[in-house]
């Protein structure tokens, strides 16, 4: 009770937090416009570089959309200026609730391409001010930021929400459910799913007794900006530029990373949920700063419906590789993964992807839109015949949400369905920073096992001038 009354007290403190002064939240708020068939989304793209950049041309390739704004911190770095070359026209800022402030009214849509812990307060703004969605996922870094921002997206209905595992709107998609509805895939009882590809902080010290110090700020970067609600750290090139995800304080390393590209579909349609328990049994190099170099977790989940409790283990680390049934065969790189900012994605000893264990059935896939194949050859060969029709997508998920945000689709990832997947991997990376097992109630959102783990749900108090954001 102690951890609960912990929780429910800096949840209440942060949604009293009073607004900043000197920053309007751009006038009342106010329902979506309506957006006429012939019409385009006048999209505002908040973080133009590296993976923020990229979704942006994905964007324009639909010609569904008016890039109408730039905004970035780091505006006019050497990372950013492709985009802002692209779209000569759109008004550029380096803060974005100053772009909310002067442009709020002509915005129907934003993207949000900044690092893990900064999707928050964009998000928040975006939605109490009417203003379509689309974050790169994780949604958030925290349990409990993920949690305010489904009761935000649930308090505006007619704004549309769209989280950025671009998969979800792809082959595996439409595949898994066909197969889930016509009972090829059931009564699953285990998967393993596996990123076992180099990640940036692998070859760092894991005995590191401090975060690095600080550097020359480049010119370019609004620091204060970049940092948000995240207490002071000091400017260090390991910091930015995708270096952010190593770090416990910024980012969620390779599950935050990778997990919604490989178990998205299976905690949707095999209706997962939140666990019941995080066991870390292996963390090689753990220490309280940045993730282990290599990491396995059981998540458990009870049984649901007419489904059996399932067990999820997920393995990262270069060496860290999981067992493989027979007939497994060879697993391929999905070639429309979008690269790292520091280079091609890597062949690993075992690339990244899933194994689903069903009673009759077992599954090999990989991530992203990798499409699913029963295994071994033989058990695929004799269920050829019997294999439901997949429907085709009608469109990719970037062309998803700009029709859902024009009234003729609906978001295939919106936070209702992204939101407790995004909790799953927070549980996870909780049991990374702490090294323990963490034992969850899955009907009070709390966990019991540990108070120091429980408040981590919720985390430090965001720096003054960020409360505000917490309010729905």
């Amino acid at each position: 009770m102690n951890s609960r009354r912990s929780f429910l007290k800096q949840a209440m403190l942060a949604s009293a937090a009073l607004a900043t002064p000197g920053i309007l939240l751009a006038g009342p708020r106010r329902n979506p416009r309506k957006i006429g068939a012939n019409d385009k989304v006048n999209l505002a793209c908040i973080g133009i570089g590296n993976r923020g950049g990229e979704i942006i041309k994905e964007f324009a390739k639909t010609g569904l959309a008016n890039i109408v704004a730039l905004c970035d911190v780091d505006m006019g770095a050497p990372h950013t200026t492709e985009v802002m070359k692209m779209f000569p026209n759109a008004r550029r800022f380096q803060d974005f609730r100053e772009m909310f402030d002067k442009m709020g009214k002509e915005i129907d849509a934003v993207t949000v391409g900044v690092p893990d812990f900064s999707h928050f307060p964009i998000t928040m703004m975006a939605i109490g001010l009417g203003i379509h969605v689309y974050v790169e996922k994780p949604m958030a870094r925290t349990f409990n930021e993920v949690e305010l921002m489904m009761k935000a997206a649930e308090k505006h209905p007619k704004v549309v929400t769209q989280m950025g595992n671009q998969g979800h709107s792809e082959g595996n998609y439409f595949q898994f459910k066909a197969w889930k509805d016509a009972g090829i895939i059931k009564d699953v009882t285990a998967i393993t799913a596996h990123m076992n590809s180099p990640r940036r902080w692998h070859g760092w010290d894991p005995n590191i007794k401090s975060f690095p110090p600080a550097e020359q700020l480049p010119s370019t970067l609004d620091w204060d900006v970049w940092q948000m609600a995240t207490k002071g750290h000091e400017y260090n090139k390991d910091f930015v530029n995708g270096q952010w995800r190593c770090w416990y304080d910024f980012g969620m390393g390779a599950l935050g990373d990778w997990g919604a590209h490989i178990l998205d579909t299976a905690h949707q349609f095999l209706d997962l949920g939140l666990p019941t328990e995080v066991n870390p049994v292996k963390l090689t190099g753990h220490n309280k700063f940045f993730y282990p170099m290599s990491s396995t977790l059981v998540f458990k989940f009870p049984a649901r419906q007419n489904m059996p409790a399932l067990d999820v283990t997920w393995y990262d680390g270069v060496d860290n590789l999981p067992p493989i049934p027979a007939g497994y065969g060879v697993q391929g790189l999905d070639p429309n993964i979008p690269p790292p900012s520091n280079g091609p994605i890597k062949e690993a000893k075992l690339n990244p992807g899933k194994i689903i264990y069903g009673k009759d059935l077992t599954f090999k896939g990989g991530s992203h839109g990798t499409t699913l194949s029963i295994i071994p050859k033989e058990k695929a060969k004799e269920m050829e015949g019997k294999l439901p029709e997949v429907p085709k997508s009608p469109s990719n998920h970037f062309k998803n949400f700009l029709l859902a945000c024009k009234g003729e689709e609906q978001t295939r990832s919106p936070f209702s369905v992204a939101g407790p997947l995004s909790q799953v991997f927070c549980l996870g990376v909780l049991a990374q920073w702490t090294g323990e097992k963490i034992v969850f109630d899955r009907n009070r959102k709390v966990i019991t096992s540990s108070k120091k783990a429980n408040d981590l749900l919720v985390g430090p108090p965001p720096r003054k001038g960020w409360e505000q954001y917490y309010k729905v």
